[in-house]
């Protein structure tokens, strides 16, 4: 999965509502690319470079997990649905809306289709003027030079006047932040490990990932499931209640909350499915010992993925030990994760269906589960 990165955006219009295309255009930024973070101040200026309307002109700053060719074929899909219209020709023209990628992180990129940084941005006023509002210190990747400083060594002279308009945020207020500590769950390849990262990165958490990589039993439970169940599920149980107790006791100053890819009460899911009946009693017995002295949840959310899609999931992350999990074994564990709910009256429990989505790659995806997960707590 990536990390965010920082795309900066030029906003343009010189046709009808002006600003109102723009503030749409901000709106459907937001919804298909990323959060949008910095916005300038509004400055009209002359048409440059051909006789036409004065435009208004903003930049932006966007958090986004997309590429900078994905950045580009979202941003040409917003100009269009906002009407404007293209020829052949070469020569600049009026427009509804005009929206250009100024620098995309520290990159250098020269395609067919794209050049980051934008060329333009040493001789345009209306550009830098702008890009000065969010980004004065930022270094241009190719002359070094600061924002402020290429302001003040532009030769372009055209007039530029600050517009009383204004470009709104979108105004979306979550819940769940308020929580302390949230955990999310789901079955083997249900997404909880990006999802709750990608929590973490937009909404400063502290995150906590279950450390499966690093047992050793697991690999050999999928070869003989018999012989290595016990040791794995108590290697498993000591090492979540070992962290659990070591991240949860230390409060994070810099971090808003805390998020955790797994609730240790998976321990005793995954044990019932796998122990024998004289071994999961003697589990059950050491797993309340230690579960009584945990910080529990206050937000409990299961993301429910069919069995399918768990298996085309499992496939694509290419674990070698996963590979032979059969469907029977994941209808197991959600029957045991969904009996275990069930039994929950003192924790706030959000089930969701993510069947058919896909909220890594589809933001609108990824913004409607962030706004499911806030029904919990209305």
């Amino acid at each position: 999965m990536k990390s965010p990165k920082t795309v900066i955006l030029a906003l343009g219009s010189n046709l009808g509502d002006r600003s109102g295309y723009m503030q749409n255009a901000l709106e459907k930024i937001h919804q298909n690319i990323g959060w949008v973070h910095d916005i300038s101040k509004i400055y009209e200026t002359p048409a440059w470079g051909f006789e036409g309307n004065s435009f208004l002109n903003a930049c932006i700053s966007v958090s986004t997990r997309l590429e900078a060719e994905e950045v580009l074929s979202e941003l040409l899909a917003i100009e269009n649905e906002l009407g404007r219209e293209r020829s052949d020709s070469e020569n600049y023209q009026n427009r509804t809306i005009d929206l250009d990628i100024l620098l995309f992180g520290e990159e250098i990129m020269e395609t067919e289709t794209l050049s980051i940084p934008h060329p333009g941005i040493p001789d345009r006023s209306f550009v830098l003027e702008p890009l000065n509002d969010i980004i004065p210190s930022e270094k241009h990747p190719v002359s070094g030079k600061k924002i402020s400083q290429l302001l003040k060594d532009t030769t372009d002279t055209s007039e530029i006047s600050l517009s009383t308009e204004e470009l709104k945020r979108s105004v979306l207020h979550y819940n769940f932040p308020t929580c302390n500590y949230i955990a999310v769950e789901g079955n083997i390849g249900a997404g909880k490990t990006s999802f709750s990262t990608m929590i973490s990165e937009d909404f400063n958490a502290k995150l906590i990932l279950e450390r499966f990589k690093d047992n050793p039993f697991l690999p050999k439970f999928y070869e003989n499931k018999e012989r290595y169940a016990f040791p794995l599920e108590m290697s498993f149980l000591a090492d979540r209640y070992q962290q659990l107790s070591d991240d949860l006791a230390q409060y994070d100053l810099f971090k808003d909350f805390v998020i955790s890819d797994y609730d240790v009460f998976k321990s005793l899911i995954f044990a019932k499915i796998t122990l024998h009946e004289d071994e999961y009693s003697l589990y059950h017995k050491l797993f309340h010992l230690m579960y009584k002295e945990l910080v529990k949840p206050e937000l409990y959310i299961y993301l429910y993925q069919n069995t399918d899609r768990l298996l085309e999931n499992i496939k694509k992350r290419g674990r070698d030990y996963e590979q032979n999990i059969q469907p029977e074994y994941l209808i197991d564990i959600n029957n045991s994760y969904l009996n275990f709910i069930k039994s929950q009256s003192n924790m706030k429990v959000q089930i969701i269906d993510i069947s058919g989505l896909d909220f890594v790659s589809n933001r609108k995806d990824y913004l409607w589960l962030l706004s499911e997960i806030d029904k919990a707590l209305r």
